[in-house]
């Protein structure tokens, strides 16, 4: 008994810690699309950021890809005073330090957050060293969009302060941010990356820990029956497209967000719903996009998936 109430009381300690301590430093692991892109809307917004890959090579690319993409900003918000954008390339870079050792950048820092390869025993490996190196408050976050956020944060003893940033590609321009919370994570937890979301100017969602969460779960499945639609001879690629554009008013149709996003990618996201689901309809694999992806036919990225690009 006397260790039950002792367990509270630590709770009761950290949580109130958790509740007063806002998200100020931010360590992004992952330097590619989605990690600079997320780094740069965090400097952007006052937040100091530490951006971490395995090379200083990858690093300085991506450094590079965020100024690039700030300059694009500027010419949009500072087209009349030009000496004011670049001051604010220069300030949002100020904010951005980069860093090829995990387990050292994370040991001063209000929020960990990957944005690393869909491999669930890395992401694990990753979190389950910096967990014995990062201070008590320190928050961890995936920003995985297909695995689920229990069995990542299973590999840490930080189960309540555990949960999901599902940002969305390319990060600067999309405005939802998925909070996902999982049945252990604690609502200070939940709510402090709650409020780092909105802190970065985007708008956040609240989701539970299901396979896509609210966008891929609905996305995908639509994706996959719009390919089941051409399989059956039901209509063509092209009025498939066009009919979802406009009668639906989409940007894009499936067949083109398919290759946006990369055929493989999709059929990775299904091949882990089908394993985890079996018997679910939904996520029942699709012959055309499994040859495609065999042909290594991806998508926009290789050239070539359900269309052909120059």
């Amino acid at each position: 008994m006397a260790s039950f109430f002792t367990h509270q009381l630590c709770r009761s300690f950290s949580s109130t810690a958790l509740r007063s301590v806002a998200i100020k430093h931010v360590v992004i692991i992952g330097g590619g699309q989605m990690g600079a892109g997320i780094a740069q809307v965090a400097a952007a917004t006052g937040h100091q950021v530490t951006l971490v890959d395995t090379s200083d090579s990858i690093l300085q690319k991506a450094v590079k890809g965020i100024e690039s993409s700030l300059k694009r900003v500027v010419k949009k918000k500072f087209a009349d005073k030009p000496e004011a954008g670049e001051e604010f390339i220069q300030k949002v870079l100020k904010n951005v330090s980069t860093s090829t050792d995990a387990a050292a950048a994370a040991q001063h820092t209000d929020l960990v957050l990957e944005a690393i390869v869909e491999n669930l025993q890395i992401k694990q490996d990753l979190f389950g060293t910096l967990d014995k190196v990062a201070p008590e408050h320190t928050i961890f976050a995936s920003n995985t969009s297909s695995l689920p956020i229990t069995d990542i944060a299973s590999a840490t003893t930080r189960l309540d302060r555990f949960g999901g940033l599902h940002f969305f590609n390319p990060v600067p321009m999309m405005k939802l941010v998925e909070v996902i919370g999982t049945s252990a994570t604690s609502q200070e937890t939940f709510d402090s990356l709650l409020n780092f979301g909105k802190a970065l100017g985007k708008t956040t969602v609240s989701c539970k820990d299901t396979p896509g969460f609210i966008v891929n779960r609905l996305l995908v499945p639509y994706m996959l029956e719009a390919i089941r639609l051409h399989e059956r001879g039901h209509g063509s690629k092209e009025d498939i497209d066009i009919a979802m554009k406009l009668g639906a008013g989409y940007p894009m149709g499936p067949f083109e967000l398919l290759d946006y996003v990369g055929l493989d990618t999709c059929k990775f996201i299904t091949d882990g719903w089908s394993q985890m689901d079996p018997d679910n309809p939904l996520f029942a694999k699709s012959e055309l996009l499994n040859k495609l992806v065999a042909e290594g036919k991806f998508g926009k990225k290789t050239g070539e998936g359900f269309y052909k690009y120059k």
